[in-house]
């Protein structure tokens, strides 16, 4: 786990300038939305040959939705397709309360709070959501 005011760091830096964004031209992006707070997010995944090679999103909403889209596209992009569904796994896990967050995660580890803010954890999970539609699996909770 980080520190309180790391994790805000974190948090505040990737929510203002967030990275890999706006959209990736040949691969179609998936859409989701959290009707109950108004964010929104656009996940673009390009896969080549089993490995994310691009990882981008766009979106608006609270700086939790934002932040853990930019973190996401930080932590998978060159990772396997199976690196990615495990690395997800860890992350729904921590969020939801399910696990303690493994180091594993870095810089990941800041939104490791959430998990006690029960209504934060769907803005949290929205972008990974749409990562999983876009690699072909819905497994991650609504």
């Amino acid at each position: 786990m980080l520190p309180e005011t790391v994790a805000r760091q974190i948090i505040a830096d990737h929510q203002r300038h967030p990275r890999h964004t706006g959209p990736l031209s040949g691969v179609q992006g998936v859409t989701l939305d959290n009707p109950g707070c108004g964010d929104q997010v656009t996940v673009w995944a390009d896969v080549q040959e089993g490995r994310i090679a691009g990882l981008t999103f766009t979106g608006q909403g609270c700086a939790i939705s934002q932040s853990s889209a930019s973190l996401m596209t930080v932590a998978l992009t060159g990772k396997t397709v199976p690196e990615a569904h495990a690395l997800a796994g860890q992350f729904r896990a921590m969020v939801m309360g399910e696990a303690p967050g493994d180091p594993q995660l870095g810089d990941l580890l800041a939104l490791s709070g959430v998990s006690r803010l029960h209504a934060r954890r769907k803005c949290a999970l929205l972008a990974w959501r749409a990562l999983e539609r876009t690699l072909g699996t819905s497994s991650a909770p609504a």
